[in-house]
C-alpha cells in the first residue's frame, strides 16, 4: 500500500517483535471496526503500560496508528468520528498480510525442523549509542515516551524520510528543466569575478555565487507568495474561511490539508491545497514558506548543490546549502532572498527558538545554535523532550540511514558534524544584516506571527500614545475600540481614524500575539508560545491639549481556561485601580484630575505545552465581524 511509512517501517523489525506488535495493531483496529458506535474503543492512552512498553519503542508502530487515522489529544491518541474507517481497514489489511506471511514462513521452518531439539535462543544484542532508537526494546526508565515524544519522534520520521523524494532522478531531471541553469551560471560567474577584482585573496567558489543568484531568480521570478488567494469567479479578494476536504488528487500530492478562501461578494470557495510534494510545487510555483522551502531545497539538489531541509518548531522551514570553499552549512531562506544571516529569526524577526533541525538524505542534526546568540535562553525553552531522548533518537535515526554509506562519505558527514558542533560552542553575534523583521507575506501576516522586527516582541520599543483630535477636545470625549476580527482601532470622532493591526494601536507589549484558530473560527490575543507571561497597555495623555481627565471607563472582555491568570488594571501617575474583564462597562472618577491613563493587561498561567492558550483577551468567533469587546472612554475638562 503506497503511502504507509509506518507499514514499512513496522515490518523492518524482526519477525517476532513484528509479530508481537502487529496482532496488538490488529486488535486496535478491529475494535473499532466491530463496534463503531463504541467511544472507548476510539480512545487510547498513552500511558496504558501495553501501548508505553509494548508499542512506544518499537520503530513504525505509533506511525501505523497516525495512519489509521488516529490523532494525538493531549493524554490519549483517539479515532476521530470524522476519519476514514475505510483508510482504517486498508492499513489494518496491510498489516494483517504480512503477518500471515510470516506466520505461514515460521510453520513451514518449524516443519523442518521439528525432528531437532531446538537450540537455546541467544540473548538480544545489546544496543549501542548510536543505534538505540532503532532497537525494538523498552525505552530506559529515565527517558519515558509522553505524548510530546511521540509527536517530536513523528516530526523528525516524516521529515527524514520526506527529504528523500528530493534523490529521485526523474524528479531532479523535471527541475532542472524549471531553471534556467546556464543564465545562472553565467551571473554566478560574473559575480565571482567581481568579488575576486574586489579581493585579490577571495576564496570563495562559483558554487556560493550560483547559491545566491538561484535565491534571487526564485524569489523574484519563479515562486509566488500567498495569502489569500484571487477569487477564481470575480478575481476579487477573499477571506480565510476554515478548510475543505482534500480531494483524491489533493492526496496524491500530498496535500492533507484544503485551505478554504471565501468570496463574500460571489459566495464562493477557492480551494487553496497545501501541497507538500515538490513535483507539484513545480507545477504550482506559489505557497508560503513550507512550499517555498521544499521546492527551493528540490532545486538546490537538481543543481547538484548539497542541501538540506531545516524544521523550525516555531512554525518556518527553510533550507541550508553546503558551501565546498567555505567547508561550512549556509543558511539559504527563498522566502527572504537571504543567505548566511542565521540570526535574522531570532534577532530580526524576534522569535524564540527552540529546536532546529536540519534535514538531508544521509543525515538530521539539530543546529538550533546556529541561528542563536542568546544560548540560555533557547535551552530553557527546550522542555518537549529531553536532551537525552533527543540526541539517542538522532543518533538512531542517523545510523539507521547510513548503513548502506562508505567508509569514507561516513568519515566525511562525522568531519562535517565535529565542525558545526565546535562553531555551536560560541553564540554568535548579529550584523546588520540581520536586524531587520520578515518581509515576506502581507504586513498583516507578518504583524499577526509577530516577525515584522524584534521591536514588536521586546520591551516597550513600540510606544503609542493616544492625545486628543481637535474635534475631541471639543466634544470633550475621547473613545476608541478594538475589533479583533477586523483587526482594527476605531477612534470615534467627527474623523473617524481606523488604526489597523493590534501592535500600532498599544503604547507597550510583551510576547503577545493575534492568534486565528481556522478549526474552531475563533479569534484571539494571546502570548506567545513558550513564554511565561505576556503583557499589553494601552495609553492616553491629554496634557499636551491643556485639557484633564473626568472620568475614565473601560470593556474589556477576557477568558481564562485551566491555571490561567488575567489581571486588568486602569492607572494614573497616582492611582491604579484593578478591574474584571467581564465584558462589563467599569468606570471610575478617582482618576479625575489626572492627565494620563493607562489601560495594561497581564497574562499567565496555564498548563502544559498550551499553556499560552489558557488566557486569552476578546475571543470571539470570526463570525462577528462587528462585535467589539474592548473599548475606552475618557471624559475630559479643561483644566
Amino acid at each position: 500500500m503506497s503511502g504507509c511509512q509506518g507499514v514499512t517501517a513496522l515490518c523492518e523489525n524482526p519477525t517476532e517483535v513484528f509479530l508481537d506488535v502487529s496482532k496488538l495493531l490488529i486488535t486496535y483496529a478491529d475494535n473499532i471496526l466491530r463496534n463503531p458506535n463504541e467511544d472507548k474503543y476510539r480512545s487510547i492512552r498513552i500511558e496504558n503500560p501495553t501501548f508505553s512498553t509494548k508499542l512506544l519503542p518499537v520503530k513504525g508502530a505509533v506511525e501505523c496508528l497516525f495512519e489509521m487515522g488516529f490523532e494525538e489529544a493531549e493524554t490519549h491518541l483517539v479515532f476521530p468520528k470524522s476519519a476514514s474507517v475505510e483508510r482504517l481497514r486498508q492499513v489494518r489489511e496491510t498489516i494483517a498480510a504480512e503477518r500471515d506471511q510470516r506466520l505461514g514462513a515460521g510453520k513451514a521452518a518449524s516443519s523442518q525442523q521439528s525432528a531437532r531439539v531446538p537450540p537455546s535462543p541467544a540473548p538480544p544484542p545489546l544496543p549501542s549509542a548510536s543505534s538505540a532508537a532503532a532497537v525494538p526494546t523498552p525505552a530506559p526508565a529515565a527517558l519515558p515516551f509522553t505524548s510530546s515524544s511521540v509527536t517530536f519522534l513523528r516530526t523528525l520520521q516524516s521529515n527524514f524520510q520526506h527529504v528523500l523524494i528530493y534523490e529521485s532522478p526523474e524528479l531532479q531531471q523535471k527541475a532542472l528543466n524549471c531553471i534556467p541553469n546556464e543564465l545562472l551560471r553565467t551571473r554566478a560567474k560574473e559575480r565571482l569575478k567581481q568579488a575576486k577584482d574586489a579581493d585579490p585573496v577571495c576564496t570563495l567558489g562559483e558554487e556560493d555565487m550560483l547559491i545566491l543568484d538561484l535565491l534571487q531568480w526564485f524569489k523574484g521570478d519563479f515562486f509566488s507568495w500567498v495569502d489569500n488567494l484571487p477569487c477564481s469567479r470575480c478575481g476579487g479578494a477573499t477571506q480565510p474561511s476554515g478548510s475543505l476536504p482534500p480531494s483524491n488528487d489533493d492526496l496524491r500530492w500530498d496535500a492533507g490539508r484544503v485551505e478554504n478562501h471565501y468570496c463574500h461578494t460571489c459566495q464562493l470557495s477557492t480551494r487553496f491545497p497545501r501541497y507538500n510534494h515538490p513535483e507539484k510545487l513545480l507545477e504550482t510555483r506559489k505557497g508560503r514558506c513550507g512550499e517555498w522551502a521544499n521546492c527551493f531545497t528540490l532545486l538546490c539538489r537538481a543543481l547538484g548543490l548539497e542541501a538540506r531541509y531545516i524544521w523550525d518548531s516555531t512554525d518556518h522551514v527553510w533550507t541550508e546549502v553546503y558551501s565546498q570553499s567555505q567547508r561550512r552549512w549556509l543558511h539559504c531562506d527563498p522566502c527572504e532572498n537571504t543567505c548566511d544571516k542565521p540570526l535574522l529569526y531570532e534577532v530580526g524577526w524576534g522569535k524564540k527558538l527552540s529546536y532546529i533541525l536540519a534535514f538531508s538524505k544521509d543525515q538530521v542534526v539539530d543546529v538550533t545554535w546556529r541561528y542563536s546568540c542568546k544560548h540560555p535562553e533557547v535551552l530553557s525553552r527546550r522542555t518537549q523532550v529531553q536532551e537525552t531522548w533527543l540526541l539517542q533518537k538522532l543518533n538512531g535515526l542517523n545510523a539507521t540511514r547510513q548503513q548502506s554509506l562508505g567508509a569514507e562519505r561516513k568519515q566525511q558527514l562525522l568531519q562535517r558534524l565535529l565542525v558545526e558542533l565546535v562553531e555551536f560552542i560560541s553564540p554568535k553575534t548579529s550584523t546588520s544584516g540581520e536586524l531587520g523583521g520578515r518581509i515576506s507575506g502581507s504586513l498583516a501576516w507578518r504583524v499577526v506571527r509577530g516577525e515584522t522586527g524584534a521591536s514588536n516582541t521586546e520591551g516597550d520599543a513600540q510606544e503609542c500614545v493616544f492625545i486628543p483630535t481637535k474635534s475631541e477636545k471639543q466634544n470633550k470625549l475621547f473613545h476608541i475600540c478594538y475589533n479583533v476580527i477586523k483587526n482594527c482601532y476605531f477612534r470615534q470622532s467627527n474623523d473617524q481614524e481606523t488604526i489597523p493591526g493590534w501592535q500600532r494601536g498599544a503604547w507597550r507589549t510583551e510576547n503577545m500575539f493575534r492568534k486565528e484558530e481556522q478549526d474552531w473560527q475563533m479569534v484571539y490575543l494571546a502570548r506567545t508560545e513558550g513564554s511565561s507571561f505576556g503583557r499589553i497597555s494601552w495609553k492616553f495623555n491629554c496634557a499636551p491639549v491643556g485639557m484633564k481627565i473626568k472620568s475614565a471607563s473601560v470593556r474589556a472582555f477576557s477568558q481564562t481556561f485551566h491555571s490561567g491568570s488575567i489581571r486588568w488594571s486602569l492607572r494614573s501617575a497616582e492611582t491604579t485601580i484593578e478591574f474584571p474583564g467581564d465584558g462589563e462597562l467599569h468606570s471610575s472618577s478617582s482618576l479625575s484630575g489626572g492627565n494620563e491613563l493607562i489601560v495594561e493587561v497581564e497574562l499567565t498561567g496555564g498548563e502544559g505545552e498550551v499553556s499560552w492558550q489558557h488566557a486569552q483577551l476578546f475571543r470571539q468567533s470570526l463570525k462577528d465581524t462587528e462585535k467589539v469587546l474592548f473599548e475606552i472612554l475618557v471624559e475630559m475638562e479643561e483644566f
